[in-house]
């Protein structure tokens, strides 16, 4: 298991711990300042949301690398299941921005159940369809597809994949090699499963996302905990991602709108640094 006590070479920011990913949320810092205030603390990454990069995505890229650090993944393709799916063409779009910008990852939250069915077998064999459909041009784009399982009460219109098991499912039937997973702290930590299922989970896992669930979380989207202020046992789940070969970035995921939104991102930034130090 990696020692972070002294190293945050393997720490990322997701820009939604800052707020990005819903208007009037957070500062408003730009992708510059973000870069920046994150070079000068340590990060080693950056992942972005599709919002803040509009058509600017190889200079955005540009600038990360120029400040010494990596664009780590892209959130994230439109829903490709559900009421609310997005077209091919926005899937497309999606990963030619995770090229321009250099992200070798692109999560994929699934979005619900298809419109009309009951339970979750026809909703997964669209999923794994459309996935295949565009599994040739990501590839191409060398850009990996990182399939995320929300927590079960996601289920109906966020997603129809709840387990790191029913996403290495998905995975194993399509048997493409750069469609995986992400394994998100707030999502799994409950699931007594894992040790058994990311045991056999070598060269599936694309990235790990770290939060905290709290004791008495209040929404069940926008009240996620920074690291150690909450029950999940953090060293625990990466213990088991890291025995599986994962040695890839932390992402620091935070949806707080009532705490950490409301902070001034320098000192969000700060907190991370020390927590991911201390509790990760």
């Amino acid at each position: 298991m990696r020692d972070f006590s002294r190293d945050t070479s393997a720490l990322a920011l997701n820009t939604a711990t800052l707020g990005h990913i819903l208007d009037g949320q957070g500062a408003g810092w730009s992708p510059e300042q973000v870069t920046d205030a994150c070079a000068e603390r340590g990060f080693g990454g950056i992942v972005f949301w599709q919002r803040e990069i509009g058509g600017d995505a190889v200079r955005i890229g540009e600038r990360v690398r120029a400040a010494g650090m990596q664009v780590a993944g892209l959130c994230r393709t439109p829903y490709l299941t559900g009421r609310d799916a997005g077209s091919d063409d926005e899937v497309t779009a999606s990963i030619d921005m995770a090229a321009g910008l250099g992200a070798p990852v692109l999560t994929i939250v699934t979005g619900g159940t298809e419109p009309g069915t009951k339970g979750l077998a026809d909703s997964r064999k669209r999923l794994a369809g459309r996935i295949a459909r565009h599994a040739d041009h990501a590839a191409a784009c060398n850009v990996r597809l990182a399939l995320e399982p929300l927590n079960p009460m996601f289920g109906g219109n966020r997603t129809c994949v709840f387990t790191v098991r029913d996403a290495l499912e998905v995975c194993r039937a399509l048997d493409l090699p750069h469609v995986g997973i992400a394994v998100d702290v707030y999502h799994v930590w409950w699931d007594r499963t894992l040790p058994e299922v990311l045991s056999g989970a070598a060269g599936k896992i694309f990235g790990y996302h770290l939060c905290d669930w709290l004791e008495d979380t209040g929404h069940m989207l926008l009240d996620r905990g920074m690291m150690g202020d909450g029950v999940a046992d953090l060293k625990a789940l990466r213990r088991m991602v890291e025995a599986a070969g994962y040695d890839g970035f932390c992402e620091v995921e935070v949806f707080s709108a009532d705490n950490w939104w409301k902070r001034p991102p320098a000192e969000v930034l700060d907190v991370i640094v020390d927590r991911f130090r201390a509790a990760c």
